[in-house]
């Protein structure tokens, strides 16, 4: 039963696992062009495979950047004026978002004012992990049936969800140690806080007292 549950598990997590994304926007063209990055999760060691196809404009250069979320802002790789499909491959350095960035420069000796209307279509497809790797090749190479593939695919997606679950148990692990040192903190807080009340309440009867006895109130 447990091992049916399992494998069930496995099967909905292989069918919505995001590996492949596409998407095609148009980059408008300007002097200091703001970039326009996407960004998708990538576990350490994945290999991301990047397909971007421009589309023609003139007096336009369209660069390319590919870089990460983590805190050293990793720049895998840096390319200018692409044209046409480009694909470009990196792997990631580290669990967290790896970002391609576009930027579309406008020519100097255009005129900002016919720049409004002026952009490139970017039709970008992104494969991340298992759905990056050409199973094909590699079926040749090794002289591999159709079923020895397929069970080859499914053991890279296997893979994945394992280490998708194992980042999530880490990022649990980390998130419950940042609850138990913030409940640690505010426990101590709190008995500061009691500690204090205490001593200014028994400093204010001792004030009191003193006030009272130099205006012979008390004895």
């Amino acid at each position: 039963m447990a091992r049916i549950t399992t494998l069930s598990l496995l099967a909905f997590f292989a069918f919505i696992a995001p590996f492949a994304h596409a998407i095609k926007f148009a980059l408008p063209a300007a002097r200091l062009p703001i970039p326009k990055c996407i960004w998708n999760a990538a576990h350490t060691h994945s290999l991301v495979i990047v397909t971007a196809n421009v589309g023609p404009g003139p007096h336009q250069r369209v660069d390319i950047e590919i870089l990460d979320s983590t805190p050293h802002r990793n720049v895998y790789l840096s390319k200018r004026d692409i044209k046409g499909e480009t694909r470009l491959a990196v792997t990631a350095h580290g669990d967290g978002e790896v970002g391609v960035c576009f930027k579309n420069y406008l020519s100097p000796e255009i005129k900002l004012d016919m720049a409004r209307n002026m952009s490139r279509t970017v039709d970008l497809d992104i494969d991340i992990g298992a759905d990056a790797v050409d199973y094909n090749a590699i079926a040749n190479q090794e002289s591999l049936s159709g079923l020895e593939t397929e069970m080859r695919k499914l053991e890279g997606v296997v893979k994945e969800i394992v280490d998708e679950l194992e980042y999530l148990k880490k990022r649990e692990e980390r998130f419950a140690d940042t609850n138990l040192v913030t409940n640690r903190r505010v426990q101590n807080f709190a008995w500061f806080t009691i500690l204090a009340l205490a001593a200014l309440g028994v400093w204010q009867i001792l004030h009191l007292r003193s006030f009272f006895k130099r205006k012979y109130l008390i004895d």
